[in-house]
């Protein structure tokens, strides 16, 4: 081992002494909410395929019934070989980014190759020197890196605490040339969600850019599933709003809605846009297949908020700690190598939970976080909120 590989091993043996450690684990997809691990099935907890679609043999049997010789290439192609700057660009990828900027009308669309592109590419792309953004501390770490990658001055506001931000913004706002303000419609790891109302007024107020990841949203909330801004009756007052296809849209990529100026902007100054191989025309044929179908799942929308009524009156009703007001349902633990041993012992009850640790969440908040999907039924999780309560006072006996 060389002395480089010891200075790592040595790192590598601090992250497994705080209970830090992260090891890859394969699974394999049973449908109906479930995943399979070493030859049994478990109910999936953890994943984020919110409507459901992933794990629908066949809606799946449905999408490849379209394939024939005609479209093989074009729209089952398993790469698309290029940039899209280059050589990367095909009519699977016009079809989808005009179809999303009609459901998101008056906005225009440009689709990346993950929300991590999305994030990291747009706010270094319109962040100058000069510039502040003011960002709610609990934006997921792509949010962080964005704004890292930006030359502008970042300063984080207590989560949710517009208050804050409003002072903020009356403090700095005559210092900068724009003013950015950054958040999630629902925040990944709490569940709980932005009044975006409120961060409206203050943008306008003060002649700031909003920028909203619906990351966790799109797909689940509004009336035709496009987000918490349409649920609030925000959209057209969001300046840049991102969404994701790898969560309820079972798929690959991510995508901006935004003014026409602001999309040809960020496809000439986005370096994680022009500098990446474009997302292979199967995927996007996915999406375009998905899309017509997303604004109709009025039901399953309606069945997620229930079965998450059920599921956090039954945590509270134990006595544990939990909060949010959407399908992801934190449970607070507290120390990472005792969320670490709940989630296991959850498992063995035949949970597939995972334990949330730093720094994905601030130190000594390790929790499980339970996501809910449209594939499960109220009886799948009726005995969870007794086990985990269980698994926890045992861990503290």
């Amino acid at each position: 081992m060389t002395r480089f590989e010891q200075r790592i091993k040595a790192r590598l043996d601090n992250i497994r002494a705080l209970g830090l450690a992260r090891n890859l684990l394969e699974l394999g997809i049973s449908g109906e909410g479930r995943v399979v691990y070493q030859g049994r099935e478990y109910l999936n907890c953890a994943g984020n395929d919110y409507l459901g679609l992933a794990a629908d043999p066949k809606l799946v049997a449905q999408f490849y019934d379209q394939l024939d010789e005609k479209t093989l290439l074009s729209r089952f192609g398993p790469g698309s070989t290029g940039s899209r700057l280059m050589t990367g660009n095909h009519g699977v990828n016009r079809e989808l980014e005009e179809g999303l900027s009609r459901l998101y009308d008056p906005g225009r669309v440009l689709v990346f190759n993950s929300g991590y592109h999305a994030n990291i590419g747009i706010l270094p792309a319109l962040a100058q020197r000069g510039d502040l953004i003011l960002a709610d501390k609990l934006c997921h770490a792509s949010l962080i890196d964005g704004m890292r990658l930006s030359r502008a001055k970042v300063i984080r506001y207590p989560h949710m605490d517009y208050a804050r931000l409003e002072a903020l913004l009356a403090q700095h706002r005559k210092a900068y040339g724009q003013v950015f303000i950054v958040t999630e419609s629902i925040f990944s790891m709490d569940g709980d969600t932005a009044n975006l109302g409120r961060m409206v007024h203050l943008k306008e107020q003060f002649h700031a850019v909003l920028y909203v990841d619906e990351a966790h949203a799109v797909g689940l909330r509004g009336r035709h599933g496009l987000g918490l801004a349409e649920e609030q009756g925000m959209l057209e007052a969001v300046d840049l709003l991102v969404g994701t296809f790898g969560k309820a849209w079972a798929g690959q990529g991510a995508f901006v809605v935004c003014s026409q100026v602001l999309r040809k902007y960020l496809l000439n100054t986005a370096r994680s846009f022009i500098f990446t191989t474009g997302l292979p025309p199967v995927s996007l044929s996915w999406l375009l297949f998905v899309m017509k179908k997303i604004p109709q799942m009025t039901r399953q929308r309606r069945h997620i908020r229930q079965l998450a009524d059920s599921l956090r009156k039954g945590l509270l009703r134990e006595g544990l700690e939990t909060g949010g007001n959407s399908h992801i349902m934190p449970v607070l633990i507290g120390a990472a190598d005792r969320a670490v041993q709940v989630a296991e012992t959850l498992r063995k009850r035949g949970f597939w939970i995972t334990a949330v640790r730093p720094p994905t969440v601030p130190a000594g908040t390790a929790r499980l976080r339970l996501s809910l999907t449209a594939a499960m039924k109220e009886e799948d999780l009726a005995s969870l909120p007794r086990l985990l309560a269980d698994a926890i006072m045992d861990m503290q006996a």
